[in-house]
């Protein structure tokens, strides 16, 4: 296996943690914000992500039940919310960008649910995971190195 590097620029990772902190705050649901960057992190296959943030989503108190069922939320049945659906769906869309573009049934379910501003985070946060889970996906970072 190549040997890749486990360093990451300090001055760029405190822009991109910048970034995802401003998302988060601006959102203004911490719950919501942890559904969002475990589920692209699921899409993205980030082990290191998936760990740290099921340990930010338990030191939250969320449910293990919304934990254990957000990989089939659409099928979840009442488990999740329309507002949390809403923010999934928009996450997937943005993560997978399947169609090239964010579907534009998607991106009105979700602003029927978040208001100008806070969809602005919404989209800034699913962006700025998938910015996370590329960098630690592309060194091969594994889980554990987080600690709360």
């Amino acid at each position: 296996m190549t040997v890749r590097t486990r360093r990451l620029d300090a001055g760029v990772a405190r822009a991109m943690s910048a970034v995802s902190a401003a998302a988060k705050k601006g959102l203004g649901d911490p719950a919501l914000a942890e559904f969002v960057v475990l589920r692209a992190s699921q899409l993205n296959r980030c082990a290191f992500c998936l760990d740290m943030h099921l340990a930010v989503a338990r030191e939250l108190g969320v449910g293990e039940r919304q934990l254990d069922m957000l990989a089939a939320w659409e099928e979840a049945g009442d488990v999740f919310d329309e507002r949390e659906r809403a923010a999934l769906a928009l996450t997937e869309a943005i993560t997978v960008l399947t169609d090239r573009f964010v579907p534009d049934d998607v991106y009105d379910r979700a602003a029927a649910h978040f208001d100008g501003p806070r969809l602005a985070h919404l989209v800034g946060l699913i962006v700025a995971i998938n910015n996370w889970n590329r960098v630690m996906v592309a060194r091969r970072i594994p889980p554990g190195g987080y600690t709360p």
